[in-house]
């Protein structure tokens, strides 16, 4: 387990590297839902996401206390991009497993970042199987996307950083969980901050893994999950699986239709462009406004790389 100190630690390696993203409100959205929302708007971070901030920590501390010149993981996502961009920075060298399948948008960018790709088949064991024989062959440290406790303390590094640019306490801190990277590092930052506020991960009832284990009280593994929230598709780890049981207060579900619908109102009211993972925790909050009244909520989007032109507004 890690701690408040931890994240504490990790912020000051992150803060030399990482964007200091705003948050973003609109008297729009406060209007409809009847609540006061902060929106942390990680989809201006390096990489386009949260996951930089982990990656970076989890690298700054391999960088300092070790002879280790290579790194590998297996992600599809915004980890890989984000593990690239990172050693490139640190000098060095990255090997990513990437599934055949991987959007190209995200091949090219960790391409652009200087990653090393091994492509493999689209399942969880070729992955693993192909970052083994990546660390057999190189000796390459294994940095696993999010059940590892030094990404874990760098994201939560997202809402430490939220805390210190508001002068009140929210009653809520909501963060999308797909492998609970986010949701950890928010939890544990938020919750040994001031154990008052609220801490709530918000999750598409298509892959309702972490809420079915959160309530059974065991890791249930995801299943065909069939949702546009691409980076909400993984199962917990036991890292993550353990802060999330001892931290979190609940987890939000909502639907594929609530997704699009809280995509629409950040899109047409902030302005800006986020994935749809991100718009899950707003959604949540559509799914759930009764309990969110008159409340003030900080909201972490957690990304903004979405390929626009094959998105379909309409999925349901």
């Amino acid at each position: 387990m890690i701690h408040l100190n931890d994240i504490n630690l990790a912020y000051k390696k992150v803060k030399g590297f990482a964007h200091v993203t705003p948050l973003l409100s609109s008297s729009r959205i406060n209007r409809i839902i009847g609540a006061e929302i902060y929106f942390k708007a990680e989809n201006f971070q390096k990489v386009g996401a949260f996951k930089f901030r982990g990656a970076i920590n989890a690298l700054s501390i391999i960088k300092e206390s070790s002879d280790i010149k290579e790194v590998v993981t297996h992600s599809s996502g915004n980890h890989a991009q984000a593990l690239a961009l990172a050693s490139k920075i640190l000098g060095l060298k990255a090997y990513i497993v990437m599934p055949e399948n991987s959007p190209e948008v995200k091949i090219n960018a960790v391409k652009e970042y200087g990653g090393e790709i091994i492509f493999c088949k689209p399942t969880l064991q070729a992955r693993e199987d192909s970052a083994q024989k990546v660390i057999e062959q190189t000796g390459a440290e294994f940095i696993h996307p999010y059940n590892n406790y030094r990404i874990i303390a760098g994201q939560g590094t997202c809402a430490l950083e939220a805390l210190s640019q508001i002068n009140f306490t929210p009653d809520y801190v909501i963060a999308p969980v797909g492998g609970g990277g986010l949701l950890s590092g928010t939890a544990i930052a938020v919750k040994e901050t001031n154990k008052n506020i609220r801490v709530f991960g918000a999750e598409p009832k298509n892959a309702d893994d972490a809420y079915k284990s959160f309530k059974a009280g065991y890791i249930i593994p995801q299943t065909n999950p069939n949702t546009i929230a691409d980076g909400l598709r993984t199962s917990l780890g036991d890292k993550t699986f353990n802060i999330i049981t001892n931290y979190v207060d609940d987890i939000l579900l909502c639907s594929e239709k609530n997704i699009i619908n809280a995509m629409s109102l950040i899109y047409e009211s902030l302005k800006i462009v986020i994935e749809p993972s991100a718009a899950v925790p707003l959604a949540g909050i559509i799914e759930n406004n009764e309990h969110f009244k008159e409340k003030k909520i900080i909201v972490i989007l957690s990304g903004g790389n979405i390929d626009i032109k094959n998105f379909n507004w309409h999925a349901e």
